[in-house]
């Protein structure tokens, strides 16, 4: 262990879970201080990554996520600990690139990152990234949630840089992510960050870039937690999740098949999310952006829920690309 409470490996880290159980479990889990411990309450076998700061949990039952099949097939503590009842079999100490990519992933919000959609539509196609770059945003927000859901698309429109694997545009949205943050209060916690994605930008490291800023996110969303901002968490990940759905909807459009359309199958995480924003302070469900989302989650939901082993018909796919579309620009009007 370092000065900091932290695993020096990955293996470490699973490592000290493995021996943990009960109250040593949740004064770990406490220590590493990512996860909320009423969560993980069932929790045996987790594989702990330092660079994200995320925690994976083994699923017994493929999630889809990765596959292509369908994306996270269930969210949320009661489907894991369901899972876990359902196959008591323990896992390996380490997981296998397989494992990690149906793993179920803990945090603040269980809902998948841009990448993990981006990597599942890889799986399938191979989508002009470029084509979905958007310009720069111009307008100064003061408002709180709206700069929220904006950063959100910020590190959405990351991950579609490093797809494309433009290190210029990687910088420029660093520098861009950094200005949304410090509106927010929250620069300085990833000021580091910041810095590592220009590195791995100008050496072309396109995987240590997938991390960083899936790291970047997670400290934002602890800095927020830190700050009792706990409501802004879900519209980061909210914004993320519009604009990353957005820009695969567009791809498997322009590239439709069948079996590409099954990537958007996501009825439990817009579920989840329209809950999370059912639990927002009042004054936030009262703002007009906020309400107009929440409207509009409604009808995406229809739009991804088909059957399981199912998939999208091409014209459910244009009607979610264009719904997706309308929220980002609802998004990045200025308030």
């Amino acid at each position: 262990m370092n000065a900091g409470g932290l695993p020096r490996t990955q293996g470490e880290g699973t490592r000290a879970v493995r021996r943990a159980d009960g109250g040593g479990l949740r004064a770990y889990l406490r220590g590493v201080s990512i996860v909320i411990i009423s969560m993980l309450a069932s929790a045996r076998h987790l594989s702990y990554n330092r660079r994200t700061m995320r925690i994976f949990w083994p699923s017994p039952l493929p999630l889809a996520l990765l596959a292509g099949a369908a994306l996270f097939s269930g969210v949320g503590p009661a489907a894991a600990r369901a899972e876990q009842t359902a196959a008591p079999a323990p896992p390996p100490a380490t997981l296998t690139a397989a494992q990690m990519s149906g793993a179920v992933s803990i945090d603040a919000m269980s809902v998948p990152t841009p990448g993990e959609l981006f990597a599942a539509l890889g799986k399938q196609i191979k989508p002009n990234w470029s084509a979905a770059y958007r310009g720069p945003l111009t307008a100064a927000y003061s408002d709180r949630a709206q700069l929220a859901l904006n950063l959100g698309g910020l590190v959405a429109d990351g991950y579609v840089a490093v797809e494309a694997q433009d290190s210029q545009q990687v910088k420029n949205l660093g520098k861009d992510i950094l200005k949304l943050a410090s509106s927010l209060g929250v620069s300085k916690e990833i000021l580091e960050r910041g810095k590592r994605i220009t590195d791995f930008a100008e050496q072309n490291d396109w995987n240590g870039l997938r991390e960083e800023l899936e790291a970047t996110q997670n400290e934002v969303k602890q800095a927020m937690e830190a700050k009792r901002d706990d409501e802004l968490i879900t519209l980061v990940s909210l914004g993320g999740w519009i604009r990353g759905t957005q820009v695969v909807s567009d791809a498997v459009l322009k590239n439709f098949t069948p079996q590409t359309a099954s990537v958007l199958r996501q009825p439990a995480v817009v579920a989840f999310l329209r809950a999370k924003l059912d639990k927002l302070p009042a004054r936030l469900q009262d703002e007009p952006l906020i309400k107009k989302l929440s409207a509009q989650l409604a009808d995406i939901e229809k739009l991804v829920s088909f059957p399981l082993g199912g998939t999208a018909s091409k014209e459910d796919v244009q009607k979610l690309n264009q719904q997706t579309t309308a929220m980002v620009n609802d998004i990045v009007t200025k308030i």
